[in-house]
């Protein structure tokens, strides 16, 4: 951790420069009032944690909480930029159109997106000032990589403002089809926004193909192999015409960290603890998400009371534990699935609950990765069983994590990572009934077959790591067609 008052060197301008709705790290106030800061958890920080390790960059992004600027500091030899963003402009940015609008468009609304064209305001202002923050830091010919759909009009402005800058993309989220994508709006605008950059990473081929259609579809633009071209004539900012590499660069972790750090003795011991915590069942069946409609907890957890109902699993043999992270609590439809699932919770357990074990252990809380790595070690099943995800990570940190070629990974075919890790046991989550089955065969299914299933997923994992991925985006990067006016 660093004090928010720790000094960058001389350096002003970087090379590489990663723009990201948030910083990496989360800002602490201790019981004296001193501030001191954090690694903050999820995919995007974890991956590029290890990206950004050693190399001479900066990162722009929202420091996590309203109020005035913090000047830059240090990390690990990372130049942090932080942006402040007020209380308004998070309620409008940040909770109204990224995760009241976009959130739910990209995810095939699974719940209404709202349109309002006060919360569209602040995401152009918001972007236009992402992309001043960004070219303070960039130096000439440096290579910016923006990241997510909170950024998606940063390319163009990047683009107007620097156009010496080698400028990439990626979305960690589904790319909604276009039928979907349509509703919006501001579609015309985004599509822009987007086609600023020379290089855009999707998840999955069809993200990338969705993207290219809805370019085709909504702008006349055109695609050839996997650059999409567009002559700007309907674009009142340039009109410059535009040639942009769009593919699909799934992303991944750092194998071998995990894979070290499950083997340690205080790993392995402390996931004896946990079972002995549960009662030793036979079976442990693990649930870890962010705390979002997107993730199918609901749908996991009707399955599960189903199995109880039917009398396949009993609370004596097998327990399910699930851990939801807290996610965007000020946001409502956040705080009604909270509700749905504490009550869903409380209705198992009151059910089939027995003295001495309980069918299921709820926890609303985040953990350190020495934790995750023991709840990954004690869990005989993963239920990875999201409605719809760009890729979930958490399905190959449980694969990396089990050196033992022990444990079962029960995936949703509506992950990214399902286009990986297809020795999995696959599942379509809305199929309750199907989803109950996958589940006993994960439970039940030979153990000389589920390890020859998990010994295919850590070598897919392995050769396909975070080092991988980034190595691969941004040699992509740097082969996408030059622009128009770059130098």
């Amino acid at each position: 951790m660093v004090s928010p008052q720790s000094t960058v060197d001389d350096r002003s301008t970087f090379d590489l420069v990663v723009a990201a709705n948030r910083l990496p790290v989360d800002r602490v106030v201790d019981d004296d009032g001193t501030s001191t800061w954090q690694t903050s958890p999820g995919g995007l920080v974890t991956a590029m944690d290890s990206v950004m390790e050693g190399r001479e960059a900066a990162w722009v992004g929202w420091a996590g909480d309203p109020g005035e600027s913090i000047e830059p500091f240090a990390r690990d030899g990372v130049r942090l930029q932080p942006l402040a963003l007020s209380a308004d402009e998070i309620r409008d940015y940040y909770e109204g159109f990224c995760n009241g609008t976009l959130w739910p468009l990209y995810h095939d609304v699974i719940v209404q997106p709202h349109y309002r064209r006060s919360w569209w305001a602040a995401y152009r202002r918001i972007n236009q000032r992402f992309a001043e923050a960004i070219v303070e830091v960039a130096a000439h010919g440096a290579t910016v990589w923006v990241h997510d759909y909170q950024l998606q009009l940063v390319p163009a402005l990047l683009r107007d403002l620097r156009p010496d800058l080698r400028i990439g993309w990626f979305n960690h989220i589904p790319f909604p089809s276009v039928e979907l994508f349509g509703q919006l709006p501001w579609r015309a605008s985004v599509l822009r926004g987007l086609l600023g950059a020379d290089f855009l990473g999707f998840q999955r081929a069809t993200d990338a193909g969705n993207f290219a259609r809805a370019c085709h579809q909504l702008l006349g633009a055109t695609r050839t192999g996997d650059v999409v071209s567009w002559d700007g004539a309907d674009d009142d900012r340039s009109g410059v015409p535009r040639r942009v590499r769009v593919a699909a660069v799934p992303i991944s972790i750092d194998f071998t960290s995990l894979d070290q750090l499950a083997r340690t003795s205080a790993v392995r011991e402390r996931a004896r603890e946990i079972r002995a915590s549960l009662g030793n069942p036979e079976t442990v069946l693990l649930g870890i998400d962010r705390l979002d409609y997107t993730k199918g907890i609901r749908h996991r957890l009707r399955a599960y009371s189903e199995l109880l109902a039917d009398g396949d699993v009993t609370p004596t043999q097998a327990t399910l534990l699930q851990i939801a992270t807290p996610s965007r609590e000020r946001v409502s439809a956040y705080r009604e699935l909270r509700a749905q699932i504490d009550a869903q919770v409380g209705r198992i357990n009151g059910d089939h609950s027995v003295i001495g074990a309980a069918a299921v252990e709820y926890l609303h809380h985040s953990y350190p990765k020495e934790e995750m790595a023991a709840l990954f070690l004690a869990a005989d099943v993963l239920l990875v069983t999201p409605l719809r995800d760009g890729m979930n990570l958490v399905a190959k940190e449980y694969v990396a994590s089990r050196w033992d070629g022990g444990g079962a990974l029960v995936l949703s075919e509506f992950t990214g990572a399902a286009h990986e890790l297809s020795s999995a046991f696959l599942c379509n989550p809305h199929d309750i009934a199907g989803l109950k089955r996958t589940i006993l065969e994960a439970m039940h299914e030979h153990p000389a077959a589920k390890r020859k299933r998990m010994l295919a997923l850590r070598r897919r994992v392995r050769s396909n790591d975070v080092f991988a991925w980034a190595r691969k985006y941004l040699a992509a990067l740097e082969a996408a067609p030059a622009k128009p006016g770059a130098s």
